[in-house]
């Protein structure tokens, strides 16, 4: 079993996670990233998908938003806009979102409008993929 090291999930609202780990995996530019006990020392953005988490022995997955990841020896810190529980999302909000986000891209945006959009768009996909995994899991 890996050593337990220190992870602190952090959003401007609350912290999301705070406790012992034995890894976490995340969504950067680069692909996914693994992170155990004695890492080597690391600051890299986050991306808007899922986030895996090796607790007790067991893996647990999340809808987590942009970010950035801190890694050193012993404590690994993110701090994200947005982290939540598959059972916390609202599938019916977010759903809305991904239709209203979808039909704004339709149309002729700035480019400010146009990137919020694709922002929305997004994190809601990533909300409702985590739903429905934890759902297969469940049956």
């Amino acid at each position: 079993m890996p050593t337990p090291f220190q992870l602190d999930i952090l959003t401007p609202e609350h912290s999301f996670f705070s406790g012992k780990a034995e890894g976490v995996v995340v969504i950067t530019p680069d692909g996914e990233i693994g992170v155990q006990a004695h890492h080597a020392p690391l600051v890299t953005p986050v991306e808007i998908g899922t986030i895996r988490l090796l607790v007790d022995g067991q893996w647990k997955e999340a809808f987590i938003s942009e970010g950035f990841m801190e890694v050193q020896h012993d404590r690994t810190v993110i701090f994200t806009q947005a982290c939540e529980w598959p059972e916390n999302i609202d599938v019916l909000r977010a759903e809305a979102t991904m239709q209203r986000s979808q039909e704004q891209l339709r149309q002729q945006l700035s480019i400010r409008e146009h990137k919020t959009s694709q922002i929305a768009l997004a994190r809601a996909m990533a909300r409702l993929r985590v739903t429905r995994e934890q759902n297969l899991h469940l049956k």
